[in-house]
């Protein structure tokens, strides 16, 4: 399939899909980062190391924490402390 969509529009359109997937991620805490690697090969902190290695290309540098911040919304570590859960444990009854 050849695309139909120009160059300039397609990269509007790429970076509108990133934007609402980010959002997604940041609306749905729920879903654990281990699980979104399990489930699907990466996770919030691999985005965030795609987005800064995009950036780098580009001439602009920024932190791990300062990429982890673009993602997550908020501080990595505040993240953490509100979101992440630990370990799962196998109930038994």
């Amino acid at each position: 399939m050849t695309n139909p969509i120009p160059e300039q529009s397609q990269t509007e359109i790429e970076a509108a899909a990133f934007r609402k997937l980010v959002n997604h991620l940041r609306e749905h805490t729920e879903v654990q980062n281990i699980d979104l690697m399990n489930l699907a090969g990466f996770c919030r902190n691999c985005l965030s190391k795609w987005y800064r290695a995009e950036a780098a290309e580009r001439g602009f540098e920024l932190s791990d924490p300062d990429a982890r911040e673009i993602i997550y919304g908020m501080s990595y570590e505040e993240w953490k402390a509100r979101y992440q859960q630990g370990p799962k444990q196998d109930h038994k009854a």
